[in-house]
C-alpha cells in the first residue's frame, strides 16, 4: 500500500506534518516502538508508530530519525497524546532526512493503525488467502460478532488445517481452538514456552521449530506493541542482541503463537499469512493490557500511601475503592495480601521494575483457572527496581486468621520456573517474596515489609527463579545470608580452618565429629552411636577441637558459635 491511501482513510486520524513530495512510498509493514534505536527490528518499508517515550529533550530527534532514515522505513507517525503536539525538532530532523511525518490524534489507537496496515499488507502479498485474514479480523473485533483469539485459532483450523493456540511467557494457555482435544497439556505448554524463550535470548529466527513428544511445533512471536507482520520483517539475525537490553524488556513478556506443524518448508506467502495472524492477535493483547491500567493505577495509589506513612483511614478509602473493582459483587471488605517481585540482571542493570510489573501480572494468574482471567482481580505497581502485587482475598470466617489463605510461596513458581529459567538464560534473576494475609489497612504497612523481607530471603538462595513465604520467616537460619560476606568468610575461617587443616594433614575427621556433636544436642552416648566411636574416642576428638580453637563445647555460647559457622561455611 502507497502512503498516501494512509491519509484517504478517515478512521487513522493522520495529520501530514511533512513529506509531502514521498507520499507515493510503499509501506511494506507497520512498528510500534518507544525504543531510542529500534533499527535492529527493522528491515525496510515500515511505517513506525511511536508515542515518543524515547524523546528527553530536542537533542534526541536528530539521532532517532537519522536511524530511521538507515533502516530505511517509509514514514514516521508520532503520537500526540504524551505531550500534546508533536515536538517541532522532530519536524525539523524529519523534513532535513526527506522523512514523511504523520501526528496521530490522541483519539486514535495505534492499533487501529497497525489493524488497517496489517489487513492492507497482507492482504496483497497473500492474494487469495487476504479473505482468512480479512475473517480473522473482523472476529477479533468488539461486538456481537468477536470471538477473541480463541475464534481466530478456530478459522486457522477450519481454513488452513493448522491447530494452533496462544500462550504466554510462562506457558499458560491463553487461547487455543474450542474443539482441539486432547488439550495441550501444561507440561507441553511450558517447554514450549522455555524453547521459545531460549530461542528469543539467543536471537535465533523465527519461527522458531521444536519437538516435543514426538511432534513438530512452530513458535511465532506475538510481540506487544505491534512489531513486523511479515516473514522477512521478523528474521532477525541469528544472535543479534541476544543480551541486549531490547530484548530483556520484551523476552519476559511476549505472548507466542504455537502451531502443530512444520513451517520449515512452508512459502513465503503462508508465513506472511501466519505473521499477519500474531499482529491481529497482539491487538487483542494490547487490549488486554489497557484494561490493567486502571488496576494499575489503584495499587499505585496505596503502595504510594504505604510507603509515605499514610494515615489507615486514608488508605482503607483507597482499599474501598479496589475492591469493588478487583472483586465485583463482594458485600464484605476483604482480606489483603502483599506479593513483592524482582527481575534482576548480571550486569546490574536496576530499572527493571516495570518488567517484573508485566511478570508478576502473568505469575499471579492460575494457570488451571477457568471463567473470567483471575489476572482481572489482581493490581501491580512497580518501582524503579521491583513489583508490588496486591492480591484481594474474599474475608474468611472469623476462627480463622486467613494465614493459609491465598497465595502460597512455592505453588507460584511451580509451574513457570523451566519457561522462565530459559527466558533469563543465565544472566538474570527472578525473586519473590509473599505476605500473610492482612485483615485492615492498618497492616497492609506490615505486610509489605513482610513480602520484602521474604523476597530477600529468596534472593539469597541459589537458583534462577526463587521464592519465599511468610512462613519461612521464623528461623534465625534465615539471618545468615545478610550477614556481609567478608565478615562471613573471616568468621568461618578463624573457627574451621585450624579444624580443616588438621584434617587434612592427619585426617582425624574433626569437622565431621563437631556436626555430629551439635546435630546430637552435646550427647555424648547419641554422637558416639551415630559415628560408631567408642565415647573416649569422641571425647579425644572433641578436646583436639576445643584445643585447636580455643572453645569449649561445654558451653552455650561456643557451641552457637560453631553451629552458625557450619551453617555459613
Amino acid at each position: 500500500m502507497r502512503l498516501r491511501a494512509l491519509l484517504d482513510t478517515d478512521a487513522l486520524g493522520l495529520k501530514l506534518l511533512g513529506g509531502e513530495d514521498e507520499l507515493d512510498r510503499t509501506v511494506r509493514g507497520v512498528m510500534t516502538t518507544d525504543l531510542r534505536d529500534p533499527s535492529r527490528y527493522l528491515s525496510g518499508g515500515e511505517l513506525v508508530l511511536t508515542g515518543l517515550a524515547w524523546r528527553r529533550g530536542p537533542a534526541d530527534s536528530e539521532p532517532f530519525v537519522r536511524l530511521l532514515v538507515q533502516a530505511q522505513v517509509a514514514a514516521l507517525a508520532a503520537g500526540e497524546a504524551e505531550l500534546g503536539s508533536v515536538p517541532e525538532d522532530l519536524v525539523v530532523a524529519c523534513a532535513r532526512h526527506r522523512l514523511p511525518l504523520f501526528a496521530v490524534h490522541e483519539s486514535v489507537a495505534f492499533a487501529t493503525i497497525t489493524e488497517h496496515v496489517v489487513r492492507q499488507v497482507s492482504g496483497e502479498r497473500a492474494g487469495d488467502l487476504a479473505a482468512v485474514v480479512d475473517r480473522h479480523r473482523r472476529m477479533m473485533t468488539s461486538g456481537p460478532a468477536g470471538g477473541g483469539p480463541d475464534v481466530v485459532l478456530d478459522l486457522l483450523g477450519s481454513d488452513l488445517d493448522l491447530r494452533a493456540w496462544v500462550l504466554s511467557p510462562t506457558g499458560r494457555q491463553v487461547a487455543g481452538p474450542k474443539d482441539a482435544e486432547p488439550a495441550l497439556p501444561a507440561e507441553v505448554c511450558a517447554k514450549l514456552a522455555a524453547e521459545h524463550l531460549a530461542a528469543t535470548r539467543a536471537g535465533r529466527r523465527a519461527p522458531h521449530r521444536v519437538s516435543v513428544g514426538g511432534t513438530t511445533y512452530s513458535l511465532f512471536p506475538v510481540r506487544g506493541r505491534g512489531q513486523l507482520p511479515s516473514a522477512a520483517a521478523a528474521r532477525v539475525p541469528q544472535g543479534a542482541a541476544a543480551g541486549g537490553r531490547e530484548v530483556r524488556e520484551t523476552v519476559l513478556s511476549d505472548w507466542l503463537l504455537v502451531v502443530e506443524a512444520d513451517a520449515g518448508d512452508w512459502a513465503e506467502e503462508r508465513l506472511d499469512l501466519l505473521y499477519g495472524v500474531t499482529q491481529l492477535i497482539a491487538v487483542e493483547r494490547d487490549r488486554r493490557d489497557a484494561a490493567r491500567t486502571v488496576r494499575r493505577r489503584l495499587a499505585q495509589e496505596v503502595l504510594e500511601l504505604v510507603q509515605t506513612g499514610a494515615a489507615p483511614a486514608e488508605i482503607a478509602a483507597r482499599l474501598r475503592v479496589a475492591a469493588p473493582v478487583l472483586l465485583p459483587g463482594l458485600g464484605a471488605a476483604p482480606h489483603w495480601q502483599v506479593v513483592v517481585a524482582r527481575v534482576e540482571w548480571a550486569d546490574g542493570d536496576g530499572q527493571t521494575g516495570r518488567i517484573a510489573q508485566t511478570l508478576l501480572e502473568e505469575i499471579l494468574v492460575d494457570p488451571h483457572a477457568t471463567g473470567p482471567e483471575q489476572s482481572d482481580r489482581i493490581a501491580v505497581a512497580h518501582t524503579g527496581e521491583e513489583a508490588v502485587a496486591l492480591v484481594p482475598l474474599p474475608a474468611v470466617s472469623s476462627e480463622h486468621d486467613g494465614s493459609e489463605a491465598g497465595v502460597l510461596a512455592d505453588a507460584l513458581l511451580e509451574s513457570v520456573r523451566e519457561p522462565l529459567s530459559a527466558g533469563l538464560d543465565g544472566d538474570g534473576r527472578v525473586t519473590l517474596g509473599v505476605s500473610a494475609a492482612v485483615h485492615s489497612a492498618e497492616g497492609l504497612r506490615g505486610a509489605l515489609e513482610e513480602a520484602r523481607h521474604a523476597r530477600r530471603v529468596a534472593a539469597a538462595r541459589p537458583g534462577r527463579v526463587c521464592a519465599a513465604g511468610h512462613q519461612e520467616l521464623a528461623s534465625h537460619v534465615l539471618l545468615l545470608p545478610f550477614v556481609p560476606d567478608d565478615v562471613r568468610r573471616a568468621f568461618t575461617a578463624r573457627l574451621l580452618d585450624p579444624l580443616r587443616d588438621y584434617d587434612r594433614r592427619h585426617r582425624a575427621e574433626l569437622i565431621p565429629t563437631l556436626e555430629a556433636f551439635l546435630d546430637s544436642d552435646g550427647s555424648w552416648t547419641r554422637c558416639a552411636n551415630r559415628l560408631h566411636l567408642h565415647v573416649n574416642t569422641l571425647r579425644y576428638r572433641v578436646g583436639r577441637i576445643e584445643q585447636l580453637t580455643g572453645r569449649d563445647l561445654s558451653r552455650l555460647e561456643d557451641k552457637l558459635d560453631f553451629f552458625l559457622a557450619l551453617r555459613m561455611s
